[in-house]
């Protein structure tokens, strides 16, 4: 169980913090690089040195928005340049790819955070330069609902969920977060319009994709099989692509069905919270056909709450997960939560990428008035505990030559994709693009904090000042 320091604040972690940005400035510079455009995408670090892994195309909007959120953070403008004519340059056909479901990690991170900083007076942007990034914003909602399976549900025939890159019958626990390109392109005025011009809400469709999430990959402890244990998560739940039926849990990068992948928990905790602070801005009237606002919020409080407690009292006190909870290593490793993460044992990785993810859905729970005083807490010391231990020595590279920030972060340990240094039995010592992008954005948050000002969100990239929309309670 994390050891939850309930006196810590974010003025402490702002040392730590500028140390940080100091450090992220080279290395983004460094990235950019070795990886012009043209270039393949970077993924994971080997021997510190950034290097293409193919899958998907999900990780170039980390490696660009991470130069928008240097800039936002420090002011330099070399970044802000640098964000400007990368997004420019390669991030077009992130907008227009029909075969992912990363399009709110690929373009809400770049398009969005630009438009984010421009609305919020940090830099001079041209009207025609706002247009180019709302369009993009609003084509790449529309495409990402088009990857749309209905399911069977006889008291909901708009049913459904965004499939993932494995085809129609997959539903992956990481689209919760990345929908949230549907809700900022519907903020934006945008709809999907299809046959027979049909006018298909993107809120619609993400309100229905993440009841689906929380449905099917999340677990409450109430018997759904035996291993249902509250708060646990499945990263993949497969549906009958013919009818629409539920058949299984599944993985792709977890150990098993019934355990819990932690990047995939973490997910969960960070895409589900985001959207509860944003759900005042949505109408009534869009939240009507879906059970009403209270039903909505409801289900997402829901899964919130269960997945973050889970994750806090099933880590390690650090904060930093190991990368499943099942992970076959760990029973040699006695009561691997009982004690800090230890990322160089001989058994089985930690992943502090899902930390940093984690981190920040804690934070954003706790400080959006969506739960009691004392459970509000605990998720704010939690998300700060586990943000003091990424920013230290042990987690945050201070090595020049490393590229990575973000140190110890796994990508897919079935496959064997993660480089094991010399001498060692486990992957360790190295660093991810997304691992890295959200260390940014956790530190963003807690400096902005720290400073008493609004804390970014996805959506200021549509509603700059966070006021609450029409019929909002």
């Amino acid at each position: 169980m994390i050891n939850v320091d309930h006196d810590i604040s974010a003025a402490d972690l702002a040392p730590a913090i500028e140390t940080m940005w100091n450090l992220s400035a080279a290395k983004i510079l460094a990235i950019d690089a070795a990886f012009p455009p043209g270039s393949p995408t970077p993924v994971v670090t080997r021997e510190g040195l950034y290097q293409p892994q193919g899958w998907t195309e999900w990780t170039q909007g980390f490696q660009h928005g991470s130069a928008v959120l240097q800039f936002d953070a420090t002011g330099d403008e070399r970044f802000l340049d640098l964000a400007r004519r990368r997004t420019r340059e390669t991030m077009a056909s992130h907008v227009t790819h029909v075969g992912v479901h990363d399009h709110g990690f690929n373009n809400v991170s770049t398009y969005g955070n630009l438009l984010r900083v421009a609305l919020a007076g940090r830099c001079d942007a041209t009207p025609g330069e706002l247009d180019f990034y709302r369009m993009a914003l609003m084509a790449s909602g529309a495409v990402q609902a088009a990857r749309w399976a209905s399911r069977r549900d006889p008291g909901r025939p708009g049913a459904g969920y965004i499939y993932s890159f494995n085809g129609p019958q997959s539903l992956f626990v990481d689209t919760i977060r990345s929908g949230r390109s549907l809700v900022l392109a519907h903020l934006l005025g945008h709809a999907l319009m299809g046959e027979q011009d049909e006018k298909i809400s993107l809120y619609g469709r993400f309100v229905e994709h993440a009841r689906s999430t929380a449905e099917f990959n999340i677990y409450y402890g109430e018997g759904r099989d035996i291993y249902d244990l509250r708060g646990r998560t499945c990263h993949e739940a497969l549906f009958n692509a013919k009818n629409g039926d539920f058949r299984a849990p599944s993985t792709q990068q977890g150990y098993s069905p019934f355990s819990t992948w932690t990047r995939g928990l973490a997910w969960a905790i960070c895409g589900f919270a985001e959207q509860l602070e944003c759900l005042p801005l949505i109408d009534d009237a869009d939240l009507e056909p879906h059970g009403g606002r209270d039903a909505v919020a409801g289900f997402m409080i829901r899964a919130a709450r269960a997945t973050a407690d889970f994750y806090i009292e099933r880590s390690p006190t650090c904060g930093v997960p190991y990368w499943d909870t099942g992970a076959p290593g760990l029973v040699h490793m006695g009561d691997v939560n009982a004690r800090p993460a230890e990322p160089f044992n001989d058994h089985e990785p930690v992943d502090s990428s899902a930390a940093a993810i984690a981190a920040q859905g804690l934070l954003r729970l706790g400080s959006g008035g969506f739960v009691d005083r004392s459970d509000a807490d605990r998720y704010t010391q939690a998300g700060l505990t586990i943000a003091r231990t990424l920013l230290s020595d042990a987690y945050t590279s201070r090595d020049p030559d490393h590229q990575g920030l973000l140190l110890h972060t796994v990508y897919h340990r079935p496959r064997g994709w993660d480089h094991i240094p010399e001498g060692r039995a486990i992957p360790c010592g190295e660093s991810c693009m997304w691992g890295d992008y959200h260390l940014r954005e956790l530190a963003l948050m807690i400096q902005r904090a720290a400073e008493g000002a609004t804390i970014p969100a996805f959506f200021h990239a549509a509603v700059p000042d966070g006021f609450r929309a029409g019929g909002a309670s």
